[in-house]
């Protein structure tokens, strides 16, 4: 997927949150939803969107679902900008 996907995925203040609060563990759409002034489903939305660009996963466990960050399409965002920095001027 071209950068610009995941730019476009992380351009919205509320899916960078949703990102922050999965960095350290899976969590369901209510817990993420907790922390925001919008529906839940407008997160489920925000999610959808993440989901699409890799940059977050879903996984069915029970009666809910849990959404897990993806480390490594952020990884593959870093690598493309690090060349910008090592150019070796």
């Amino acid at each position: 997927m071209p950068p610009a996907a995941l730019f476009a995925a992380l351009a919205d203040p509320i899916r960078c949150r949703i990102v922050e609060l999965l960095r350290d563990e899976p969590l369901p759409v209510h817990r993420i939803a907790r922390g925001f002034p919008v529906s839940r489903p407008a997160i489920s939305r925000h999610l959808r969107l993440l989901r699409e660009s890799g940059l977050v996963s879903e996984e069915r466990r029970g009666r809910e679902n849990l959404y897990r960050l993806e480390t490594a399409r952020l990884e593959d965002l870093v690598r493309w900008l690090a060349r910008f920095w090592d150019r070796g001027d």
